[in-house]
């Protein structure tokens, strides 16, 4: 039964032994790095954007020739 009590309370201790181990070794980004992944994330935001926008107007003539009658829009 002890053996059980003991994993029990060792798995946390064990969760915060490397989320602190973790933050020790995280260091501040520079300013050129923020820069850099600020870009990365724009630029992702964008093509996703723009892949969503084309996707719906392909769909929107789709549908309507396919459900003429309905009233989808």
């Amino acid at each position: 039964m002890s053996d059980k009590v003991r994993e029990f309370v060792e798995i946390p201790q064990q969760f915060v032994r490397d989320g602190s181990q973790f933050l020790t070794r995280c260091t501040k980004p520079s300013d050129k790095e923020f820069t850099q992944i600020c870009k990365a994330v724009g630029v992702g935001f964008a093509v996703m954007g723009f892949i969503g926008y084309f996707v719906k107007l392909i769909h929107i003539p789709m549908c309507v020739m396919l459900f003429p009658y309905s009233n989808l829009f």
